[in-house]
Protein backbone atom coordinates (compact mmCIF):
# COMPACT_ATOMS: atom_id res chain seq x y z
CA UNK A 1 0.00 0.00 0.00
CA UNK A 2 1.19 3.55 -0.83
CA UNK A 3 0.58 6.87 0.18
CA UNK A 4 1.73 10.34 -1.40
CA UNK A 5 1.48 12.70 0.95
CA UNK A 6 1.73 16.66 0.51
CA UNK A 7 1.25 19.45 2.82
CA UNK A 8 -1.04 21.42 2.07
CA UNK A 9 -2.05 25.39 2.76
CA UNK A 10 -5.63 24.32 1.55
CA UNK A 11 -6.94 21.34 -1.14
CA UNK A 12 -10.10 20.76 -2.41
CA UNK A 13 -11.92 17.63 -4.54
CA UNK A 14 -14.56 17.76 -6.97
CA UNK A 15 -16.74 15.19 -8.95
CA UNK A 16 -19.17 16.14 -12.14
CA UNK A 17 -18.90 20.21 -10.71
CA UNK A 18 -19.84 19.03 -6.77
CA UNK A 19 -17.09 20.01 -3.94
CA UNK A 20 -16.76 16.77 -2.03
CA UNK A 21 -14.55 17.67 0.04
CA UNK A 22 -12.13 20.76 1.36
CA UNK A 23 -10.02 21.12 4.00
CA UNK A 24 -7.34 24.44 5.31
CA UNK A 25 -3.65 23.60 5.94
CA UNK A 26 -3.17 20.05 6.57
CA UNK A 27 -2.38 17.16 4.72
CA UNK A 28 -3.79 16.01 1.18
CA UNK A 29 -2.99 11.56 0.95
CA UNK A 30 -2.98 10.25 -2.46
CA UNK A 31 -3.69 6.59 -2.02
CA UNK A 32 -2.92 3.19 -3.86
CA UNK A 33 -4.01 -0.10 -3.10
CA UNK A 34 -1.94 -2.89 -4.37
CA UNK A 35 -2.51 -6.51 -4.86
CA UNK A 36 -2.20 -8.57 -1.89
CA UNK A 37 -2.71 -5.95 0.36
CA UNK A 38 -4.61 -6.20 3.55
CA UNK A 39 -6.26 -4.35 6.15
CA UNK A 40 -3.54 -4.50 8.68
CA UNK A 41 -1.47 -2.85 6.26
CA UNK A 42 -4.60 0.08 6.01
CA UNK A 43 -4.19 0.36 9.61
CA UNK A 44 -0.68 1.10 10.02
CA UNK A 45 -0.52 3.09 6.52
CA UNK A 46 -3.28 5.31 8.44
CA UNK A 47 -0.99 5.53 11.89
CA UNK A 48 1.76 6.36 9.97
CA UNK A 49 0.40 9.15 7.53
CA UNK A 50 -1.13 10.67 11.10
CA UNK A 51 2.02 10.00 12.96
CA UNK A 52 4.52 11.63 10.38
CA UNK A 53 6.62 14.37 11.38
CA UNK A 54 5.82 17.23 8.39
CA UNK A 55 4.26 19.95 10.53
CA UNK A 56 7.07 22.80 12.03
CA UNK A 57 6.99 23.07 15.26
CA UNK A 58 7.70 26.52 17.06
CA UNK A 59 11.62 26.23 16.53
CA UNK A 60 10.82 26.07 12.71
CA UNK A 61 11.83 21.80 12.34
CA UNK A 62 9.31 19.43 10.73
CA UNK A 63 8.64 17.59 14.56
CA UNK A 64 4.78 18.09 14.43
CA UNK A 65 2.41 15.48 12.85
CA UNK A 66 -1.37 15.94 11.74
CA UNK A 67 -2.45 14.67 15.27
CA UNK A 68 -0.40 17.31 16.76
CA UNK A 69 -1.42 19.86 14.33
CA UNK A 70 -4.85 19.00 14.51
CA UNK A 71 -5.00 19.55 10.34
CA UNK A 72 -7.47 18.63 7.65
CA UNK A 73 -7.01 15.24 5.84
CA UNK A 74 -7.78 14.53 2.32
CA UNK A 75 -7.62 11.38 0.77
CA UNK A 76 -7.82 10.59 -2.71
CA UNK A 77 -8.13 6.73 -4.36
CA UNK A 78 -5.47 6.89 -6.49
CA UNK A 79 -4.37 3.64 -8.73
CA UNK A 80 -1.73 5.20 -10.74
CA UNK A 81 0.55 5.30 -7.90
CA UNK A 82 0.86 1.57 -8.56
CA UNK A 83 1.77 1.88 -11.94
CA UNK A 84 4.71 -0.53 -12.67
CA UNK A 85 7.43 1.96 -14.88
CA UNK A 86 10.15 0.03 -15.59
CA UNK A 87 10.02 -0.49 -18.94
CA UNK A 88 8.52 0.93 -22.01
CA UNK A 89 6.03 4.25 -22.46
CA UNK A 90 3.42 3.28 -21.06
CA UNK A 91 2.91 2.28 -17.92
CA UNK A 92 1.61 -0.98 -16.34
CA UNK A 93 -1.44 -1.11 -14.06
CA UNK A 94 -0.83 -4.58 -13.02
CA UNK A 95 0.38 -4.27 -9.33
CA UNK A 96 -2.85 -2.46 -8.77
CA UNK A 97 -5.46 -4.25 -5.92
CA UNK A 98 -8.56 -5.14 -8.35
CA UNK A 99 -11.38 -2.36 -8.14
CA UNK A 100 -13.45 -4.39 -5.43
CA UNK A 101 -10.13 -4.62 -3.31
CA UNK A 102 -8.70 -1.15 -3.78
CA UNK A 103 -12.49 0.12 -2.74
CA UNK A 104 -12.94 -1.92 0.42
CA UNK A 105 -9.08 -0.94 1.35
CA UNK A 106 -9.67 2.37 0.96
CA UNK A 107 -13.00 2.37 2.94
CA UNK A 108 -11.01 0.91 5.87
CA UNK A 109 -8.35 3.41 5.38
CA UNK A 110 -11.07 6.46 5.40
CA UNK A 111 -12.83 4.62 8.42
CA UNK A 112 -9.33 4.66 10.65
CA UNK A 113 -8.64 7.45 9.81
CA UNK A 114 -11.91 9.32 10.67
CA UNK A 115 -11.61 6.79 13.93
CA UNK A 116 -8.48 8.47 15.23
CA UNK A 117 -8.61 11.78 13.36
CA UNK A 118 -12.01 12.81 12.97
CA UNK A 119 -13.16 14.91 10.04
CA UNK A 120 -11.55 13.19 7.23
CA UNK A 121 -12.72 14.45 3.60
CA UNK A 122 -12.48 12.04 1.05
CA UNK A 123 -12.71 12.10 -3.24
CA UNK A 124 -15.11 9.63 -4.62
CA UNK A 125 -13.31 5.96 -5.82
CA UNK A 126 -13.33 5.08 -9.24
CA UNK A 127 -14.51 8.78 -10.55
CA UNK A 128 -13.10 11.29 -12.53
CA UNK A 129 -11.62 13.34 -9.85
CA UNK A 130 -10.27 17.59 -9.60
CA UNK A 131 -8.23 17.66 -7.20
CA UNK A 132 -6.99 21.29 -6.29
CA UNK A 133 -4.18 22.05 -3.63
CA UNK A 134 -1.49 24.92 -2.51
CA UNK A 135 1.31 22.67 -1.79
CA UNK A 136 2.96 24.24 1.62
CA UNK A 137 7.08 24.15 1.43
CA UNK A 138 6.64 22.27 -0.88
CA UNK A 139 6.69 18.99 1.04
CA UNK A 140 6.08 16.14 -0.44
CA UNK A 141 6.57 12.58 1.36
CA UNK A 142 6.24 8.73 -0.14
CA UNK A 143 5.09 6.22 2.27
CA UNK A 144 4.85 2.64 2.00
CA UNK A 145 3.60 -0.43 4.03
CA UNK A 146 4.54 -3.34 3.08
CA UNK A 147 3.44 -6.69 3.98
CA UNK A 148 6.45 -6.99 6.48
CA UNK A 149 5.84 -3.82 8.12
CA UNK A 150 2.69 -4.80 9.57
Amino acid sequence: MKALLQRVAHASVVVDGEILAAIGPGLLVFLAVERGDTEAQARRLVERVLGYRVFCDAAGKMNDSLTDTGGGLLVISQFTLAADTKKGMRPSFTPAAPPEDGERLYEVFLAEARRRHGAVGAGRFGADMKVSLLNDGPVTIWLECAPDLE
